[in-house]
């Protein structure tokens, strides 16, 4: 068995294409190895700042043979018939097979087919690889034709010890490659992947990506804890870190102190957008005036001028973040919040200040349902929340949004409520991302999110499978989160209706032009129709949270088909009932019903009544739904279900009433045994169409009992 190696020697890839390129790399090889019937016995792929690699280990030398048999014409079949077969496998009529098969005799050809040589497949295979590799981005360099992510200068393609010959934008493969760009930039012959990484290493070339962030991080750590402080752990950086570094040699440098009167936020901000540098805090986490920078070599000097060059760059760096955090400090952030006017949110949907006095607007209604909440510190942090959008810092480092508007609002005086909700009404930003819980910030974040999601259905600009390019599912599973994790009662409907209201004339065009003509009738009823396209868009917005509801307690272990069974009862045009929060209590209680023995038997009597009727009602073409009359009763335990039907009615009804969930459940729980007992005695379908008939209702009456607690009939399984 024999060794196939790769490497591809460029200029610097972006760190973060490395990961993806070296995924790529091992796939394409691999799948097309297992095309050709290759197999092998491990497959290592390696990416590093100048350099993608590829080893596979325990491939044959060629292909098996293969024999291929093809089924020609039948014996029967005319002359012409057996010629064009002959002629499609080349071959003559005494070489063919005759057999019988049930379906009669049939000419049989079997064609020999010499396996390729391994090296001849791996050449076609990275001559393709080469020519179809999908960089996010590349470039042509020179005069070639090819594209790859940056100019390529070597290849080293290498089966069992040879070259196997190819060529990509000028570059012949060989067996040379190079190692350290300063510290071993002579070429390097190598014959083999274990030869490769012991020469490569010499060289001042770590190839695996993990042994790299190792390296970084265990040294980091010693370093910040010689210094007296804590690392602040920033795994995206060290990805991004060991992707420039082919050799890494953590620094420790010093920030100087004029400058730590600036946020921190601003600082590691600054320092790890610009200069990729780790940040120190002290033990109660405030920034530390060090920091740690990765080089990319070893010095005589122990990294002293490198620490020095990268000290003055820094020193620069945080000059501008200073020289914006004074300037912006010398007006007041409500004065910046006027220039909002001229900051368009969407072409179809107005300015930024547009949506923040539809936000303020909207407040009062959202403060009803949100116990503590200060009216006035809400609409001050709504006024306020956009306003650092027009600040110098911002528009440098935009990740800071609200961030900053905090800090200036507290420098201004704001109470610190309105300044915390100012930072935090853009959470959460994702499922993982810290929620607000204080009052005030949960009450502008639902403004703002509840703002964008209504306008943007408004004007039927929803995602679309994959895209979604206003982030309308982040805002959709904020605003979930925002409820649930609050446990705020709110009646999402009606604040999606007063939120539309909210938009008014100033969005009626954008609405009429997302309405198909077909829904405008003529321009007497044109109003009406816009209501309804309003109506309906909120409809679908519901359900559009509702799938979000899903796909958030779904990573928490709830099933989708129990939140629909409870989600589902609302129907278009009832969908004011609908409170996030009594809807997962109420699938918990579900959940907990249908694990025990009782619920799940209920569920499958509930299931057989349904298809019951389902089937009788479309052989009858009548409906079924409606009380059974107790004077047409012949058996006992007719009665006893009717009685048991109409207390759990009652009873259950009373208890969702009050919230008490687990209590209709334990109700529904008590139709068993009548139910049971039905099934067990009573003919549903017997000859007298009269009782027949009151027995359907009977089986109807079950389902209507048990659909008013949650909808079975979309539960799996």
């Amino acid at each position: 068995m024999s060794e196939f190696f790769l490497e591809l020697f460029s200029e610097e890839i972006p760190a973060r294409m490395q990961a993806d390129a070296a995924a790529h790399i091992k796939d394409f090889m691999t799948k097309t190895l297992g095309e050709n019937k290759l197999e092998f016995s491990e497959a290592v792929s390696f990416a590093a700042s100048r350099r993608l690699g590829l080893c596979v280990k325990g491939l044959p030398a060629a292909q098996a043979d293969l024999v291929e048999e093809r089924k020609g014409p039948s014996v029967s079949s005319p002359e012409q018939a057996l010629n064009g077969f002959l002629k499609s496998v080349g071959l003559t009529k005494e070489q063919l097979e005759v057999r019988e098969t049930p379906k009669g005799t049939f000419y049989f050809a079997s064609l020999s087919h010499k396996g390729r040589s391994t090296a001849e497949v791996l050449q076609e295979a990275v001559v393709s690889l080469l020519t179809t590799f999908p960089w996010p981005k590349s470039m042509r360099w020179a005069e070639h034709k090819e594209h790859w992510v940056r100019p390529l200068h070597a290849i080293v393609c290498l089966f069992d010890g040879a070259v196997v010959p190819v060529t990509f934008a000028g570059v012949q493969s060989g067996n040379v490659t190079y190692g350290h760009r300063f510290l071993a930039p002579a070429a390097i012959e190598v014959k083999d992947f274990a030869d490769y990484q012991t020469k490569i290493r010499d060289a001042f070339v770590i190839i695996d990506p993990e042994e790299r962030k190792k390296i970084i991080s265990e040294q980091a750590h010693a370093l910040t804890k010689e210094a007296g402080y804590k690392l602040l752990e920033d795994q995206g950086l060290l990805n991004e870190v060991a992707g420039l570094a082919e050799y890494p040699v953590p620094l420790t440098g010093k920030i100087d102190d004029e400058f730590m009167s600036v946020p921190q936020e601003v600082l590691i901000t600054s320092m790890r957008a610009n200069q990729k540098y780790f940040c120190m805090t002290d033990e109660s986490g405030k920034m530390a005036p060090r920091f740690i920078v990765v080089a990319n070599m070893k010095t005589a000097d122990n990294g002293k001028e490198i620490i020095a060059g990268n000290e003055r760059v820094l020193r620069a760096r945080l000059s501008d973040a200073r020289f914006f955090w004074d300037e912006d400090r010398k007006t007041t952030l409500a004065s910046k919040a006027d220039k909002l006017q001229s900051r368009v949110f969407h072409a179809k949907l107005g300015s930024v200040a547009d949506k923040v006095e539809r936000m303020r607007r909207l407040l009062p209604e959202l403060l009803k349902y949100i116990p503590g909440a200060d009216a006035g510190a809400a609409d001050r942090a709504a006024l306020l929340c956009k306003a650092d959008l027009s600040t110098g810092m911002v528009g440098e480092f935009p990740e800071l949004q609200g961030v900053m508007g905090r800090y200036y609002a507290l420098f201004d005086g704001e109470s610190e409520a309105a300044a915390n909700a100012v930072a935090e009404h853009y959470s959460p930003l994702g499922p993982k991302d810290a929620c607000p819980s204080a009052p005030v910030s949960v009450a502008v974040a639902l403004a703002d999110k509840i703002d964008t999601l209504v306008g943007f259905w408004l004007i039927d600009q929803k995602p679309t499978g994959s895209k979604d390019p206003f982030a309308l599912r982040r805002a959709a599973l904020g605003v979930v989160r925002l409820i649930l994790e609050n446990k705020i009662n709110l009646p999402i409907f009606q604040i999606l209706n007063a939120s539309r209201a909210m938009y008014g004339d100033s969005a009626q065009t954008a609405i009429r032009e997302a309405m198909t003509e077909s829904e405008k009738r003529n321009e007497n009823e044109e109003p009406t129709v816009l209501v309804n396209w309003s109506v309906r868009q909120m409809a679908s917005l519901m359900n559009f949270i509702a799938d979000r509801l899903k796909v958030l307690m779904k990573d928490k272990g709830v099933r989708h088909d129990y939140i629909a069974a409870v989600y589902g009862l609302t129907q278009q045009d009832n969908f004011e009932s609908v409170d996030l929060c009594r809807v997962i209590a109420r699938v918990g209680a579900l959940t907990k019903f249908l694990s025990v023995e009782d619920g799940a038997d209920l569920l499958t009597a509930y299931r057989r009544a349904a298809n019951i009727v389902r089937i009788e009602e479309g052989k009858d073409k009548c409906s079924y739904h409606s009380a059974a009359e107790k004077t047409l009763f012949k058996l006992p335990e007719e009665g006893s279900l009717f009685d048991a039907l109409d207390q759990v009615v009652l009873n259950s009804s009373k208890k969702i009433a009050s919230d008490d969930f687990e209590g209709a459940m334990e109700d529904l729980a008590k139709l068993r045994g009548p139910v049971d007992a039905f099934f067990e005695k009573v003919q549903v379908n017997c000859d007298d169409v009269q009782l027949r008939a009151n027995r359907l209702r009977m089986l109807s009456m079950i389902v209507g009992a048990m659909g008013g607690i949650a909808d079975f009939s979309v539960i799996e399984g």
